[in-house]
């Protein structure tokens, strides 16, 4: 508190008994106005750096936005809007429009310099378009950034599509944060095929020593259930099939997502919801043949009877 009275604080001062103690701005002290005694010193100013001198409804920050991985000059250099207006709300003049476009064009073309900054921004761009449609959270994109990054930074870019190593650096970050997310999505969402993804995820791997953990089957629990209009007591009972299978280690070298769909189709098996394996197939990807070998597997070593 700056210029006020700090009685909450320190009722008296100890030496002349007096109660008129206020916190000096310009000096940063806080003393007693009677007879100068001392109380601190150095004391931070948390007020804004910013004098208004007319009324205007203008959002005031401390600070500005943080830096981020998703933009190529991580959002530290400064951007022009494209609104018709000035600081007070006004219209500009047709002179002024004409002259902030070239300002504007010229300055769009200045923050991306060099053939590195604009394959680096495409591909942060790609990165942000393919986690939009995936709908992944903005943890995960900011992950896959800085993942392109440091792949870039080590050379990996070089003689291999921007696409292919953006979609490796989105898989990555998604074991990373066990979003399930499988390469298949990522080949829904981007121009490369699942061969391709995989083969850059696994040289990622190597040279970034990347070593995300194994998703959880349960995660793809949620997301085929809703697909498949499944109630939350059929999920639950999934859920339970695959915690007793990880329990007897049947989950070793099998993939989440097959997993997944198998105690799915149990589940619906065992509360008596008629459904194909045709249909779990269309939904999760995993082939009908697939399904019915974890099936017999999977039924036959948790002594289900079904």
């Amino acid at each position: 508190m700056w210029g006020g009275d700090l009685e909450d604080q320190q009722n008296t001062c100890p030496v002349c008994g007096s109660k008129y103690i206020v916190g000096e701005k310009n000096t940063g002290i806080v003393i007693c106005k009677t007879c100068g005694k001392i109380f601190d010193e150095k004391i931070w100013d948390s007020g804004p750096e910013w004098r208004t001198y007319e009324q205007m409804d203008l959002e005031r920050e401390r600070t500005g936005d943080p830096t981020t991985f998703t933009i190529h000059d991580k959002g530290l250099s400064t951007e022009m809007g494209f609104e018709d207006m000035d600081a007070l709300g006004k219209r500009i003049t047709s002179k002024a429009k004409s002259q902030i476009y070239r300002l504007r064009k010229w300055q769009s073309r200045s923050r991306v310099s060099g053939r590195n900054e604009r394959s680096l921004a495409f591909a942060l761009a790609e990165i942000g378009r393919m986690c939009s449609l995936l709908g992944v959270s903005s943890d995960v994109r900011e992950s896959a950034s800085k993942i392109y990054r440091k792949a870039m930074a080590k050379g990996m870019i070089r003689g291999r599509r921007i696409e292919a190593i953006a979609s490796a650096s989105i898989y990555a970050a998604c074991r990373q944060f066990d979003v399930p997310i499988s390469l298949e999505d990522l080949t829904e969402v981007s121009n490369v095929d699942k061969k391709t993804i995989s083969r850059c995820y696994r040289l990622m791997s190597r040279e970034l020593n990347i070593r995300p953990p194994l998703i959880n089957p349960t995660r793809y629990i949620s997301r085929l259930g809703s697909d498949l209009d499944l109630s939350g007591e059929m999920k639950a009972l999934a859920i339970d099939i695959i915690d007793n299978a990880k329990e007897k280690g049947l989950l070793t070298g099998k993939k989440a997502k097959v997993i997944a769909a198998t105690a799915i189709y149990i589940a619906c098996k065992l509360s008596g919801r008629k459904i194909s394996q045709r249909e779990i197939s269309e939904v999760s990807g995993v082939s009908t043949l697939t399904l019915r070998k974890h099936y017999k597997e999977l039924t036959k070593n948790l002594d289900l009877d079904i």
